[in-house]
């Protein structure tokens, strides 16, 4: 790593720091740090901030990030689509949210995030950007900037994300699974900021798991690593949108949980999805939860289920990578302490005790902001790489 993109880093995790300081955990020599933020200086990148607090001596001169630096963070969903700008530091500037169908496809979707953007340079909230990060929901090529096979993303397939959003904003583009960007979120700025070896899964639509190794996401040879949503739990189980049968999403996450609610309010074994059916014409996992908080036992006993498979693929993923923490995110996180009382009884019961000794199971302290917070570090990653 270049000693501009790790000064960079600095300035954006620590804030305001003196050249002294800056030396000193960068462990540059002083005359290499000073020419380096000489260069930085002249590129826009960084600025003087002021006198440092005195320790006795003259005061030294601190250094910020220039505040003129904008991100753009775009968390794109199953069906919904989230942006926010923020600055070098990536404190939100502006925010925006509206439902989004993903399958109405690139052209569409890509239009309406350039749309948004452009409203937002309108009321200005920035004039340039330095760089885009974007989260989507399938599989992605984190080195090409494109969807591979996207179950949920009908049209996507090799769609060219990083380069369309490159050409019409002029500024780099950096794209990854969503899941990846949550986790990078919840790490940087949320219940994993002191952790190196993390899990988290995500939870909605379907499932699939942000995997950190050493504080560096973990992508696998192709980018595909942590689509635990297709691991198979049971061989003779419902097929699943993937083809194969019995996958984990396939029992679990918002579409299965709807069906199976579907299920038991069809069949009068739920009283009070029968009433949602009947009034609404559909039930959701929003009417499982509202079930199991009302003290309704099969609403209880379908999050219980789910929680047991999650906890059983979990279990083996423990004992496999043996994180330091898990943290379970996304829509169907809302489901709360009867999901993770479920998950944390099957990992712990499962799984060795040396590795789960000391093994928190969270939820995501970040919750619906995770994506966005996670896309902010990467377009920063991307902007703050300096040459080698």
């Amino acid at each position: 790593m270049s000693v501009q993109y790790r000064l960079l880093r600095l300035l954006r995790d620590l804030g305001p720091q003196s050249r002294a300081e800056l030396a000193g955990r960068l462990e540059v020599p002083r005359p290499r740090l000073l020419a380096e933020l000489d260069r930085l200086v002249e590129a826009g990148r960084v600025l003087e901030a002021g006198p440092a607090a005195s320790r006795g001596g003259r005061r030294s001169t601190l250094v910020e990030l220039h505040p003129g630096v904008r991100l753009a963070a775009v968390d794109l969903g199953a069906s919904s689509v989230d942006i926010e700008i923020t600055d070098g530091r990536l404190e939100p500037v502006a925010s925006y949210a509206e439902p989004c169908d993903i399958r109405s496809g690139p052209n569409n979707v890509l239009a309406r995030v350039t749309e948004i953007l452009g409203k937002m340079r309108g009321q200005g909230h920035f004039t340039q950007l330095d760089a885009i990060g974007i989260g989507l929901p399938g599989p992605v090529s984190f080195r090409d900037g494109v969807p591979v096979s996207p179950p949920i993303m009908p049209g996507w397939d090799r769609y060219p994300v990083r380069d369309v959003l490159a050409r019409e904003h002029g500024c780099p583009v950096v794209v990854d699974n969503d899941v990846n960007v949550m986790a990078l979120g919840e790490q940087h700025s949320g219940v994993a900021h002191t952790v190196d070896n993390l899990l988290f899964v995500k939870i909605g639509s379907g499932i699939g798991c942000g995997v950190q190794v050493h504080g560096q996401i973990y992508r696998g040879a192709e980018g595909c690593a942590g689509d635990i949503g297709h691991i198979q739990v049971e061989p003779d189980g419902p097929v699943c949108s993937c083809g194969n049968v019995g996958c984990l999403e396939a029992f679990f996450g918002g579409v299965a949980l709807a069906r199976d609610a579907m299920s038991a309010a069809s069949s009068g074994q739920s009283p009070m999805l029968a009433e949602r059916f009947a009034a609404a014409g559909a039930v959701t996992a929003r009417d499982v939860a509202d079930g199991a908080a009302a003290g309704d036992v099969v609403c209880i006993n379908l999050i219980r289920a789910g929680g047991r498979r999650v906890g059983q693929v979990l279990a083996g993923l423990v004992s496999f990578m043996n994180p330091s923490m898990i943290v379970i995110g996304g829509g169907l996180a809302g489901l709360g302490h009867i999901l993770l009382a479920e998950i944390r009884s099957v990992v712990y019961q499962r799984s060795t005790p040396l590795a789960t000794g000391n093994l928190p199971i969270v939820m995501s302290e970040l919750g619906p902001r995770a994506g966005v917070a996670g896309a902010a570090v990467l377009a920063s990653e991307l902007a703050y790489r300096g040459p080698s």
